[in-house]
């Protein structure tokens, strides 16, 4: 269980939450063939930002700027635990979770709870506003710091287990002092070695009778990859001491998976794959022809300038 809390953006999450979009290029692990399958465990009655401020009013709750709005939970479990689980079997494992939050915060302040099974692994995007009993809209209170949220996780734990025994409790972060990397990371190095990979098949292919159609394509094809790269290489840049914990128990990591263990640590070796990937890419990046590399980049800033002399 993942708490996130939202201050703004409330009709793109809206969209996303209730699959409202036709495409979802910034997440390929979206089958849309299978999206039919998605269920709600409390649906929500209007839009977002109407169940949001209705609940607000209603509670006659005091509003700055920059208060948060609603929590965006994410729960789920290991795709090891869904595996040959039908579908009212899911159902009831995500019931079990509502019933938890419902004794936390309150049935009122949840708007929506829907299961997406239209992704890698089954989860549950559950959204509530954090309005206390006495009427204040207050996220600090409700969620807490890190000693507060571990609280959390053992308390969902402790509810969840008496119906699913064979569930484990996760580490605390707290303890182990990893930090938790978003998906979209992991989503952005599966994009970026799509490109790098399309782009080496270019290069490959150039010979001294197509060379110059080549490289006009190459350079293209890089000034779409770049801010992509940068942008990846910053959020990199956010979660440096975890994957410097990863690339020292990586040696480690790969021998267990060839235990019993394999299923424990799996998101562990997901996060070893991850700056496997990174450092791929750097590798792509750094062995990219000079002459090319630099046209790329210069025709990328010319068409920053042209674009805020347009403005």
């Amino acid at each position: 269980m993942r708490f996130k809390k939202r201050k703004s953006g409330i009709g793109a999450i809206e969209a996303h939450h209730e699959r409202k979009k036709e495409k979802y290029k910034s997440n390929p692990d979206i089958d849309t063939g299978r999206s039919k399958y998605n269920f709600h465990i409390v649906m929500p009655q209007t839009t977002y930002l109407s169940e949001i401020d209705g609940r607000i009013t209603a509670a006659g709750c005091r509003t700055r700027k920059d208060s948060v709005r609603f929590i965006d939970t994410i729960i789920t479990a290991s795709p090891e635990f869904f595996e040959g689980k039908k579908r009212e079997d899911v159902k009831a494992y995500f019931q079990t979770a509502v019933d938890f939050l419902i004794k936390k915060i309150g049935k009122g302040n949840i708007f929506s709870a829907v299961v997406h099974m239209d992704e890698s692994s089954p989860h549950m995007h559950l959204c509530f506003t954090p309005i206390t009993r006495d009427g204040r809209l207050t996220a600090k209170e409700i969620i807490g710091n890190k000693v507060h949220l571990t609280k959390w996780q053992d308390s969902f734990w402790s509810h969840m287990v008496k119906s699913y025994p064979d569930l484990e409790r996760g580490e605390s972060a707290s303890v182990t002092g990893r930090r938790h990397i978003p998906t979209r990371v992991f989503k952005q190095a599966i994009q970026l070695t799509k490109q790098k990979e399309a782009i080496q098949v270019i290069l490959d292919g150039i010979t001294p009778l197509n060379a110059s159609k080549k490289r006009d394509e190459v350079v293209s094809m890089l000034q779409q990859f770049w801010p992509h790269m940068e942008s990846f290489e910053t959020q990199v840049g956010k979660y440096k001491r975890e994957f410097t914990r990863l690339e020292k128990v990586n040696a480690v990591l790969a021998k267990k998976a060839k235990s019993a263990e394999k299923a424990s640590i799996g998101k562990q070796m997901a996060g070893a794959k991850l700056l496997s990937d990174f450092m791929e890419l750097q590798r792509f990046v750094d062995s990219l022809p000079e002459e090319i590399r630099r046209e790329a980049q210069e025709q990328l800033r010319s068409n920053k300038n042209l674009d805020r002399g347009g403005r």
